[in-house]
């Protein structure tokens, strides 16, 4: 899948490797959240997922695996965009395909909020987290995510 962003991959990833038993829910979290601390796209959490599952072999075939295709579509399909663009019937399939990828990303941001958000700790951390970016518009959400766990281990004592 290449429009959208790493979250859309998520959907796509749970159905793949949670469903079947080959990741945890929270393997797969743990993923995304990995792919938020390094740089990069969200996509980098491929290459971790790769990793979990075969090693080193495995994260090398994962990142190949994720990002050349993108290439390749990207490559082939930029020239016919504009004219894609111009067609009322593929305008309207373009609208609807960014349409379904925002809705993607937010069955995805409550799949994973349901499933990390499981008690008064994790509510408290949850609020906190949104109450910074809604100050700091423009803050870095690796600070949000370090502030987050600096929290859940400092509330592990409580």
């Amino acid at each position: 899948m290449l429009y959208g962003s790493g979250y859309v991959l998520f959907a796509f990833l749970d159905s793949e490797l949670v469903e079947t038993g080959l990741l945890s829910r929270q393997e797969l979290i743990d993923a995304i959240a990995v792919g938020q601390f390094t740089p990069g796209p969200v996509f980098s959490s491929a290459t971790f997922i790769g990793w979990q599952l075969a090693g080193i072999p495995g994260a090398i075939a994962a990142t190949i695996g994720i990002f050349l295709p993108s290439f390749l579509f990207v490559a082939l399909l930029n020239p016919i965009i504009r004219k894609l663009r111009n067609s009322k019937m593929m305008s309207a399939f373009l609208d609807a395909v960014n349409m379904v990828s925002v809705v993607l990303i937010l069955v995805v941001c409550i799949e994973t909020g349901s499933a990390s958000i499981t008690d008064w700790k994790t509510s408290l951390i949850a609020i906190c987290g949104f109450a910074v970016c809604w100050k700091f518009k423009t803050i870095n959400s690796a600070f949000v995510i370090l502030g987050g766990s600096l929290a859940g281990y400092l509330l592990s004592f409580v």
